[in-house]
């Protein structure tokens, strides 16, 4: 057995915890494929027979979040249901099937003197989750993070704590049975605040963490952490509708990206369109928005436009065109040109996902060229930026960085690399 890197007496609350994941983690990280995979399998069996405890304990969560008035965009996404039980289940028999990127080698030579080099993945070791408000992603993040090796700590929000505290039995007693031990995956106290500062401090104990939520948290962990941060950004996402769009197409996938599902980040919360097409688009968008129950926040050259229609339309405010609604509004203004669009793009989004509907290639090229976010979308919704959508199986979070991951995080992402130099008594 090896020794402790730190005594526990030493070490607070969260620190007990992250040692023993750590130690947990050095168990995980040479397993093969198959022990981590029938575990994951034994865990999403156990999800679905454990429904009903599960939905139980959410709908404590669900009723405190209802009394203390919180808005029902946010209590969409506490909420489990059993058909949403089987769909995490579901996800986690996804990952399964996933290649295991441990051990991949991402590349290798024989150099000139004979030494063979190869750079292969390995896991990152114990990672730690910050979120909020969403106990589907306590499964998600404990699946990839096993299926990568890593062990991994929850940090989840008070207002799912019942949620949280019975999925993670729930994976923990479905580990029990298998090769991996139970405290690769772990549940971080989410009574107080102090928690989280301590998970932001252990450094030399987990080895990254990863912020999943609103604007303050995320910029919180990136300010106050001393262990290293993977950067996930907020959905200030846009629909740019060009001047030579088809109508039909803008309408579908304005209103698929708005409305679709409207409390997650990759819901699109600004309307750009071209002035050239704005007569004769503007009055059937308003109408569709309107029909899904989109309340618009209009500059006034849209709200010129919008006389006629059924729209819900109030004026905007530079306020507008940063906000993340998370809900049935939207943003939306006409621009002069694509450049334009562009440039309010560049100032107001938060580097997540930006889409053009054109039927110009050139239009298009210009447009995925200039656009600094993680995706850019061409004639498709923004709704499509997932890791599930992507085939990454389900993801750990959107990084809105540009250094190490971006974009919908896999199963790679949550590794590093190490080099391994073979020789035959070579001496330098």
């Amino acid at each position: 057995m090896t020794t402790p890197l730190t005594p526990q007496d030493s070490l607070n609350p969260v620190g007990r915890v992250a040692l023993a994941a750590r130690e947990a983690a050095a168990r995980l990280a040479p397993l093969p494929r198959a022990e981590k995979d029938a575990a994951l399998l034994a865990v999403a069996d156990a999800l679905e027979a454990s429904t009903d405890e599960i939905v139980a304990a959410n709908a404590e969560d669900v009723a405190r979040a209802r009394e203390a008035g919180t808005s029902e965009s946010i209590v969409d996404r506490l909420t489990l249901t059993p058909e949403r039980i089987r769909a995490i289940a579901a996800d986690v028999r996804d990952v399964a099937a996933l290649p295991d990127p441990v051990g991949e080698v991402v590349r290798g030579s024989t150099l000139p003197n004979g030494l063979d080099l190869r750079q292969v993945r390995v896991p990152l070791g114990v990672v730690g989750i910050v979120y909020e408000a969403r106990p589907n992603v306590t499964v998600d993040a404990a699946a990839l993070c096993l299926k990568s090796g890593n062990a991994v700590l929850l940090r989840g929000s008070s207002s799912a704590y019942a949620s949280n505290t019975a999925l993670v039995r729930v994976i923990r007693d479905a580990l029990g049975a298998t090769e991996i031990p139970a405290e690769a995956v772990q549940l971080v106290p989410a009574d107080s605040r102090e928690s989280v500062q301590q998970l932001m401090r252990a450094r030399g104990l987990v080895d990254v963490l990863i912020p999943r939520g609103g604007a303050g948290l995320i910029r919180t962990v990136v300010e106050e952490s001393t262990v290293p941060v993977i950067e996930t950004g907020t959905g200030n996402c846009h629909v740019y509708v060009d001047a030579e769009a088809d109508l039909d197409m803008a309408v579908s996938v304005l209103v698929n990206s708005k409305a679709q599902r409207p409390s997650v980040c990759n819901a699109a919360e600004t309307l750009l369109v071209h002035r050239d097409i704005a007569d004769a688009f503007l009055p059937r968008a308003l109408d569709a928005l309107a029909e899904a129950g989109v309340t618009v926040h209009a500059d006034e050259r849209v709200r010129e436009r919008a006389g006629d229609t059924k729209a819900t339309v109030v004026a905007a405010t530079n306020e507008d065109w940063e906000t993340e609604y998370l809900s049935y509004d939207i943003a939306a203004a006409v621009v002069d040109s694509l450049d334009d669009a562009v440039a309010h793009i560049r100032r107001w989004s938060s580097g997540h996902t930006e889409a053009i509907v054109t039927t110009s290639q050139a239009a298009a090229r210009r447009f995925t060229q200039l656009v600094d976010s993680t995706t850019v979308a061409v004639n498709a919704s923004t709704r499509f930026t997932d890791g599930g959508q992507f085939g990454f199986g389900a993801e750990i979070g959107i990084s809105t960085q540009k250094l190490h991951a971006r974009g919908p995080m896999g199963l790679p992402e949550l590794t590093s690399t190490k080099y391994i130099l073979t020789g035959d008594g070579h001496t330098r």
